[in-house]
């Protein structure tokens, strides 16, 4: 677990310190970690000059109406989808004001979801480019799943303000 923690920490402290250097600014929107993205990019000094904020949109009904995401699409994809995080991490961007936009959704467990196996996460994000949507399949306890994700929304963060 702590192994696990210590690259969430390093991930973060790249981020943060990237976004900053270019300053750009980011927002999440978070089915599955819950607000763990944001919490974690919290915890990580100078996090103020570039996290604007972040929606737990956990329930369908706040991805629509908080997020934007059009409930055609969540009636013909179900939540755990790529394009529904896309349109997240855009309603995340659009909402708070930021650069770029960051969303997980997924099914930790213990149950499958939406026809989708435990394990099934999407990371979306938003910039001013366009909008993207990332596939994974984790295996492990539901919290271990959460904290992959997280992960891989670190990753895909740090990509984003690469290019």
């Amino acid at each position: 677990m702590t192994n696990h923690h210590l690259s969430l920490h390093h991930l973060s402290e790249q981020a943060v310190r990237k976004a900053l250097e270019l300053q750009r600014t980011v927002a999440t929107a978070e089915s599955l970690t819950a607000g763990m993205v944001s919490a974690v990019l919290a915890d990580t000094p100078g996090a103020s000059g570039m996290l604007q904020g972040g929606v737990v949109a956990y329930q369908n009904s706040v991805k629509e109406s908080v997020l934007g995401v059009p409930s055609a699409l969540l009636a013909d994809a179900g939540s755990v989808d790529g394009q529904v995080a896309a349109a997240m991490a855009a309603g995340a961007r659009a909402a708070l004001g930021s650069d770029i936009g960051v969303a997980t959704t997924g099914v930790a467990g213990p149950e499958a979801h939406d026809g989708k196996p435990v394990g099934t996460v999407y990371i979306g994000i938003a910039t001013a480019a366009g909008t993207n949507g990332f596939e994974y399949l984790f295996s492990g306890s539901r919290a271990e799943i959460r904290g992959q994700a997280c992960g891989a929304a670190l990753e895909r963060l740090l990509e984003a303000l690469a290019s």
